[in-house]
């Protein structure tokens, strides 16, 4: 992945991060409009305890009052990114590719095709069998079970093919804050993490470098 940056920013509140990816994200759509190459980067993140509401979401899905947010120490926020509402928060290792798509000459769909696959291969590494459902983007456990459980949410944006968004990956995720949302609009399908499939917390600097491979080999 030597022609992407990498970069690990560690825990950072969303608000601050969602503005640098749309500062980004501006720099390299006027940079392709000028003629010029703008750089790709990876970005890898925490968050503090966050819901984000994506533009298709329904507000009824989020299921706490703004008092009950409060007192949970959780904020919300209804962003420029596709899906519905989910959850992000400590141990859970979320990753914003800021990348050109024709510079890997995919479409969005083959992009999110991408993001998927990389966290399959990842989970197939810890001996986690991890697959799609049709028509409900991210990656699932006993997807076509009624054990359906997601362990991975994606949502993106894409402007003049440039991306921003992207994926959350429950590694060591408290999931008690799932409980308080439809998660990505679902009623009938749960969550789940590494850690709750390996009965043993993961070290989240193994996933990064797992994630990181996976997706320079898919991008190569």
């Amino acid at each position: 992945m030597s022609r992407i940056k990498i970069e690990d920013w560690g825990l950072v509140p969303y608000d601050e991060v969602w503005q640098r990816q749309r500062q980004f994200l501006d720099e390299a759509v006027q940079k392709k409009q000028e003629g010029k190459v703008c750089a790709d980067r990876i970005i890898l993140v925490e968050h503090p305890h966050v819901y984000t509401l994506g533009r298709s979401g329904k507000a009824g899905n989020m299921l706490l009052t703004p008092e009950g947010l409060e007192r949970l120490g959780a904020t919300l926020y209804r962003v420029d990114r596709g899906g519905d509402i989910t959850y992000h928060g400590p141990g859970q290792l979320v990753c914003y590719p800021i990348i050109d798509l024709e510079h890997f000459r995919l479409g969005l769909k083959a992009y999110v095709h991408v993001l998927e696959e990389a966290v399959i291969r990842l989970c197939a590494a810890y001996g986690i069998r991890a697959g799609r459902v049709e028509g409900a983007t991210g990656v699932w456990l006993d997807g076509d079970t009624p054990r359906a459980r997601k362990v991975c949410a994606i949502g993106v944006r894409c402007s003049h093919c440039v991306t921003m968004h992207g994926l959350a990956l429950n590694v060591n995720t408290d999931l008690r804050y799932f409980s308080y949302i439809h998660p990505c609009g679902f009623t009938d399908k749960g969550v789940t993490s590494l850690q709750a499939e390996l009965c043993r917390r993961v070290d989240m600097a193994e996933v990064k470098r797992l994630l990181c491979r996976e997706l320079g080999e898919l991008l190569a």
